[in-house]
């Protein structure tokens, strides 16, 4: 397949080899502290979280790293992980992985603008969040289709 940039509205990068093309574009755009995220050691097994950090790193980039996100991500684990953002200043999320980790992030992405409580916002006022940290995503898993839209699956165990 020969490579291409899809936007609907997200940007698509298609392609062998236009990780590292993308990731110099859009990380032009953003501020320096990012947050590298993604889930069990697959990543790491596969030489994919080496170059991704060795990218950032080349980019000039400071990497805070969120390992363990497991599948059905919990609401409590993207709230520490909003907290940490916010506490580090991160200007941009980056989730490697499938649709778990895709959407962990998101509620992350969302939580660490806002000044009230995403769940409580969204199910109890039913508003919904218009702005967000800017990320990115490197899907290693097919079929999700989590990072062509701004919803979000996340287990909230105190409603269980």
């Amino acid at each position: 397949m020969e490579a291409f940039t899809f936007t609907y509205p997200t940007k698509v990068y298609f392609g062998h080899g236009v990780a590292a093309q993308a990731l110099w574009q859009e990380l032009a755009k953003v501020g320096r502290t990012v947050m590298l995220a993604y889930g069990g050691g697959s990543v790491k097994r596969s030489g994919v979280y080496d170059k991704l950090k060795g990218l950032l790193l080349e980019a000039g980039k400071e990497v805070v790293d969120f390992p363990g996100i497991q599948p059905n991500p919990t609401y409590a684990k993207a709230q520490a992980e909003a907290a940490l953002a916010r506490e580090r200043g991160v200007d941009f999320v980056l989730a490697v992985g499938g649709g778990s980790v895709i959407d962990c992030c998101k509620v992350i992405c969302a939580q660490a603008v806002l000044e009230e409580d995403l769940w409580k916002m969204e199910y109890e006022r039913g508003a919904f969040p218009a702005a967000g940290l800017p990320m990115g995503a490197v899907v290693t898993a097919s079929g999700t289709g989590a990072e062509m839209n701004s919803g979000a699956v996340i287990t909230c165990e105190d409603k269980l």
